[in-house]
C-alpha cells in the first residue's frame, strides 16, 4: 500500500512538473513549444525551465500534506529530487 501511494505521488509530481514547464513556456515565450525547447537546448537553459516547472509540484506537495497523505507527499518530493538531478546533469554535461 505504501509503495502504491509513493508511486502515485511521484507520478503526480512528474506530471505537475511537466505541466508547470508547459505553462511557463505558454505564458512567457513568444515561440511555439517545439521552438522554445529547441532554443532552450541550444542556449543551455532547459534546466532553468525544468526548475521553474517544479514550482507546480510544490503545490501538489502542500495539497497532499493538507489532506494528510504523507506518502504521496513523499512521492512528490522524490519527483522534485529527480527534477533537481536532471537540472544538475544538464548544467554540467
Amino acid at each position: 500500500m505504501m509503495k502504491k501511494e509513493l508511486l502515485i505521488g511521484f507520478l503526480i509530481g512528474i506530471a505537475a512538473n511537466i505541466a508547470g514547464s508547459y505553462l511557463y513556456i505558454f505564458f512567457f515565450s513568444e515561440y511555439t513549444l517545439e521552438t522554445t525547447l529547441q532554443i532552450a537546448l541550444e542556449e543551455d537553459v532547459l534546466g532553468n525551465i525544468i526548475a521553474l516547472g517544479a514550482v507546480l509540484t510544490l503545490c501538489a506537495f502542500f495539497i497532499f500534506l493538507k489532506k494528510n497523505q504523507i506518502y504521496r507527499a513523499r512521492g512528490a518530493v522524490f519527483a522534485v529530487i529527480l527534477a533537481s538531478i536532471i537540472v544538475l546533469i544538464s548544467k554540467f554535461y
